[in-house]
């Protein structure tokens, strides 16, 4: 579809719009954490907000490596604080500030937990509609289990945020130019978990020590050697090829808006979906500009304005 979002000239640097945004975080909203015990015995964590208020329930899930205090959770989180909504983070293993119990942690296929976590919240708040909103690796998680689950979704109503539908292009994207950059810092952060998973009982379970764990220079070295072996692919081609979102937007039978900017650093144009690879209850909206989960539309540099966060919740208040 086309596309309103059309920032200013100052804004139309793609890294400016993906780096910014983490300059200028508002302050979290109050937060209640719960631990969520999973059917294997492993547990991940949920962050709730304002879990008093009747209405729909907004579920947030976080891209690669983050959680509540990313810059685009905070952010829609304020918004929905403002409106007096109850929304609920949920955290991937190992992330939120807790290691898991498990050698596994999580990937950008897992549709599993969600699945659970859904389950629960449609016992625990029955007749409340579950809105979500996926960003980066989040967003290919749940157009993946929208696609899975078709018509039977407990989901309503869906936003996928700059989501890698295409794992294998944006693994080698990652390895050009200043996208090396953000390679770099993210697994930095993945590998140091793999260091404290080493360091614990479960070190013989891991399929790398220390030493290789530190010359994973690269996604795609990390999920051949880590990602892949620990949750059950055959090496990290089949990992791609079998977690990638976009042949699950086919399936898809709740409305789903996909987001998603032609400059993003950490994308290909073969992340971007055709049009007869879309179900018609999903809208792509291909931005020209907005870098990755940045969508900025102007302002001043210490307070810009944010196309994202209205969008998406006009979107997912359409039909309510």
């Amino acid at each position: 579809m086309t596309t309103r979002f059309s920032p200013s000239r100052w804004w139309r640097n793609p890294h400016l719009q993906t780096i910014w945004p983490l300059m200028v975080k508002p302050a979290a909203p109050p937060l209640k954490r719960e631990r969520f015990t999973l059917s294997d015995g492993d547990h991940l964590h949920l962050d709730w907000l304002n879990p008093e208020k009747q209405g729909p329930l907004y579920l947030l899930l976080h891209g690669l490596e983050g959680g509540s205090d990313s810059h685009y959770v905070r952010r829609m989180l304020h918004r929905l604080d403002q409106q007096g909504a109850a929304a609920v983070v949920m955290h991937q293993r190992s992330c939120g500030g807790e290691m898991n119990a498990l050698p596994r942690t999580y990937h950008s296929g897992e549709t599993a937990d969600l699945g659970q976590l859904l389950s629960q919240l449609t016992q625990r708040f029955p007749g409340r509609p579950i809105l979500a909103i996926g960003y980066s690796l989040g967003g290919n998680v749940l157009c993946k289990y929208l696609g899975e689950q078709g018509a039977n979704s407990l989901i309503q109503r869906a936003v996928a945020v700059s989501p890698p539908l295409d794992l294998a292009a944006c693994a080698r994207r990652m390895e050009r130019g200043f996208s090396r950059v953000y390679q770099r810092h993210l697994l930095t952060r993945l590998r140091g978990k793999i260091h404290q998973k080493l360091a614990g009982p479960h070190a013989g379970a891991m399929p790398v020590g220390p030493g290789e764990c530190n010359k994973l220079t690269t996604f795609y070295q990390f999920d051949h050697r880590v990602t892949a072996p620990l949750h059950g692919f055959d090496g990290a081609d089949d990992y791609y090829r079998r977690a990638s979102g976009k042949q699950f937007l086919k399936g898809v039978r709740r409305p789903l808006l996909v987001l998603h900017a032609a400059d993003d650093p950490f994308m290909t144009g073969a992340v971007i979906p055709a049009p007869h690879e879309l179900a018609s209850s999903v809208t792509l909206e291909l931005c020209p500009y907005g870098g990755h989960v940045g969508f900025i539309s102007g302002g001043p540099l210490w307070r810009p304005a944010f196309y994202l966060e209205p969008r998406a919740i006009n979107f997912l208040n359409e039909s309510l």
